[in-house]
């Protein structure tokens, strides 16, 4: 019997059309899959904590495989080996084994992303941030972002047709943070759907800009429908930042 192990990676997601293989497609999952299948010598098929839209980043993601080939007295030969492989865009930073009934997607408790706004042009940041050159009033912004922890379902933050048996999510944070000329939204929940962080960011972004007021957004959030809300964010200022998994699933 195969054993099972978590890696984590950290990926540019610029150039891929997200993390899931598609047909004619540039994607990480196949990066991935391929540097560890030439590595390990066997065919090897990562399953991964979830999809992540084209353009978005991460600073940590998670999948599994499962594999008889790897050696963990190896292990940092193997991650040298797998890196040399990858594309620069994408490094392997751990590798460790877990139980069996562990799962990359189902096992997680929960999902951290960040949003990264840039409030003065700078070449240096165009790739990593979105350039938003309004007066934002980010405490407005914050009270919004509180209304988010009281909301069960966010279909009017959902990508239209997207195939999901609910719009149920449980948010646990959502704050803005200021910088000097950075402000970045942080959100966690046990699970998001398509295009949710950068639906609610969109949108935020309109109260912050005061196109919204707090009574107006939170007709939004309890309107159910993704026309109300505001336009998405641009994917290349949203990081995947961590997923949280119970201890117990991790062998030592």
């Amino acid at each position: 019997m195969k054993k099972r192990y978590f890696i984590e990676l950290s990926f540019r997601g610029t150039d891929f059309h997200g993390w899931q293989k598609q047909p004619n497609a540039h994607t990480i999952q196949a990066e991935v899959d391929n540097a560890l299948s030439t590595v390990l010598k066997e065919k090897v098929a990562t399953v991964g904590a979830g999809r992540t839209d084209a353009g978005v980043h991460a600073l940590s993601y998670t999948a599994h495989i499962d594999s008889n080939a790897y050696d963990p007295s190896l292990k940092s030969r193997f991650i040298y080996s797998v890196n040399s492989i990858l594309p620069l865009d994408i490094a392997l930073t751990d590798l460790y084994p877990v139980s069996s009934e562990a799962h990359a997607r189902f096992s997680a408790l929960s999902r951290t992303y960040e949003y990264r706004i840039n409030l003065n042009k700078n070449p240096f940041e165009t790739e990593f941030s979105w350039y938003c050159p309004y007066r934002l009033d980010v405490d407005l912004m914050n009270k919004a972002s509180a209304l988010l922890l009281k909301a069960e379902n966010f279909k009017s933050f959902c990508k239209h047709h997207s195939q999901v048996k609910t719009t149920i999510c449980k948010i646990s944070l959502a704050h803005w943070s200021s910088d000097k000329n950075t402000i970045v939204f942080t959100i966690e929940a046990d699970r998001f759907l398509r295009n949710m962080v950068r639906a609610i960011v969109g949108t935020l972004i309109e109260v912050g800009r005061g196109r919204f007021s707090l009574d107006q957004f939170n007709h939004i959030v309890l309107a159910g429908d993704r026309k109300a809300a505001g336009l998405s964010a641009p994917a290349k200022g949203l990081f995947l930042t961590k997923i949280t998994y119970p201890d117990k699933l991790k062998m030592i």
